[in-house]
């Protein structure tokens, strides 16, 4: 099973059982693919299967289909969740790191036009490639940002601010519905700028708290 990396080289010993995942959490990225603003989170949860590292490089997956990038600042968690408050999320966060949540948007246009789940769009293998993380220190999770550069264009800027579902009593959310054990993942959402990604393309992700990568596109 996958597990979590620290920057470190060390590795988290609970292996990641789950990622879950929060849908249109920034307003503008809902705008731009045409969807309501949510006025609670969507969640949707992503397998173990899905989660491949990001660097040096990972192959693109999705059988051929229309694959499209989203940019997403990613929480491990260190300590056993449900049914959370705000402060226990907190004191169960182990690190920080960056993730791609790979969507093929054109099935999953498909998928929602007919009211279907999206899990063959969300949660196929390869669909998580994921940072390295740096521990958390108690970093002001109201103050984080990050930027995603594809083939040197920046694509992505994230900005916690943003965040129509702050990081707490986000992660104190998902605990109510889904027990957060100790090496799963939380995806927080993505900014706009969300689009395609090529066999060729080169990306590069730079953050305000410490996580800085380079990869590329394999196969």
């Amino acid at each position: 099973m996958q597990h979590a990396r620290f920057v470190s080289g060390e590795v988290f010993p609970q292996p990641i059982s789950k990622v879950v995942c929060v849908g249109r959490n920034y307003a503008e990225h809902a705008k731009e693919l045409n969807n309501p603003v949510p006025t609670t989170p969507i969640l949707f949860i992503k397998p173990n299967s899905a989660v491949v590292p990001m660097a040096p490089e990972f192959a693109l997956g999705g059988e051929g289909a229309e694959v499209h990038y989203e940019a997403e600042l990613a929480i491990l968690v260190g300590q056993r969740l449900s049914r959370a408050t705000p402060e226990a999320a907190r004191a169960a966060i182990a690190g920080l790191g960056l993730a791609l949540d790979l969507t093929l948007r054109d099935v999953q246009s498909d998928l929602k036009s007919k009211g279907l789940p999206w899990e063959i769009a969300k949660s196929f293998d390869g669909a998580c490639p994921l940072s390295d993380f740096v521990p958390y220190q108690g970093q002001d999770m109201t103050a984080l940002e990050y930027r995603f550069y594809l083939n040197g264009e920046l694509r992505q800027h994230g900005q916690t601010s943003d965040m129509l579902n702050p990081i707490l009593p986000l992660i104190a959310h998902m605990s109510s519905h889904f027990t957060l054990l100790p090496g799963d993942v939380i995806l927080t959402g993505t900014p706009k700028g969300v689009g395609r990604l090529h066999r060729t393309d080169a990306l590069v992700f730079e953050s305000n708290f410490g996580v800085q990568l380079q990869t590329r596109l394999s196969g």
